[in-house]
């Protein structure tokens, strides 16, 4: 039987992680129903190793290796070739869903025809939630957020990262943080999936926007939640973005992103 929906992981360095992901998806309510893609994104330690040892007792879980690794979104492009169920999740080995969620988010796409992303609501494991929607960014927004004027100006930083809303309702947004969410296979493809140019961060941002732009709604599902590690890949600080590799890239990314969508309205 073919499956319904296609589970995306993307592995790079963290075999023990998405291990821990591909067991709590057995526990999902429509398991039966779920093909699990693990992409290892030519991971230069034992990680495929251990994923092929770890999973090989699961029927469900299929293995990508990719030839080199071309970033966060040429990855899970490289996975979506391979799928074939009618919706798509995309779950950073980090994220785990509650068992019921993939039902729920099924559910909510296939009464909802104006909605094309969802995305769930995101939680510590120190039981804080993590602000995963946002405004649209300005450059001011990622200045403010690693230096001094976030805290000058708490409330304009705040309304980026939509403190100013309730999290407990249900709401359309800007754009989702792109670790887990859930759209329908044939629109991903129809957008072309990730911009392969933002190699680590933005490409959430931007396939949300472009989601917006062919008129489908980016929704906040707050009724689902996940797991979420508590850690900033670009880190902290504004010097993180000058001395941090993951940093510079974020700083790589953000040009790519206002250079490409200079001129649009927020």
């Amino acid at each position: 039987m073919q499956p319904l929906v296609s589970v995306l992981i993307l592995n790079f360095r963290n075999a023990n992680a998405t291990v821990r992901c591909v067991k709590a998806l057995q526990e999902q309510t429509l398991v039966s129903q779920i093909e699990i893609l693990v992409i290892d994104n030519h991971s230069d330690d034992d990680s495929i190793g251990i994923l092929r040892t770890q999973l090989r007792k699961f029927h469900n879980v299929r293995f990508i290796e990719t030839p080199s690794n071309e970033g966060f979104g040429s990855g899970y492009n490289a996975g979506i070739t391979y799928a074939v169920g009618e919706f798509v999740v995309v779950n950073n080995p980090d994220k785990v869903l509650e068992p019921q969620g993939i039902e729920k988010m099924v559910a909510y796409l296939q009464k909802n025809d104006d909605a094309g992303i969802v995305a769930p609501r995101l939680i510590h494991n120190d039981g804080t939630q993590r602000l995963s929607i946002r405004r649209y960014p300005h450059i001011s927004d990622i200045v403010s957020r690693r230096s001094f004027f976030g805290n000058m100006f708490p409330s304009y930083l705040d309304g980026y990262l939509m403190k100013d809303t309730n999290l407990d309702e249900e709401q359309e947004v800007d754009w989702a943080i792109g670790g887990c969410f859930m759209m329908r296979r044939d629109l991903f493809q129809k957008l072309g999936g990730f911009d392969e140019r933002f190699f680590l961060f933005f490409e959430d941002t931007d396939l949300c926007r472009r989601c917006h732009e062919v008129g489908k709604k980016v929704i906040y599902l707050p009724s689902v939640s996940a797991s979420d590690r508590k850690n900033r890949l670009s880190g902290e600080s504004f010097w993180d973005l000058l001395f941090k590799k993951t940093g510079r890239i974020h700083v790589s990314s953000a040009f790519k992103y206002f250079w490409k969508w200079k001129g649009k309205h927020s």
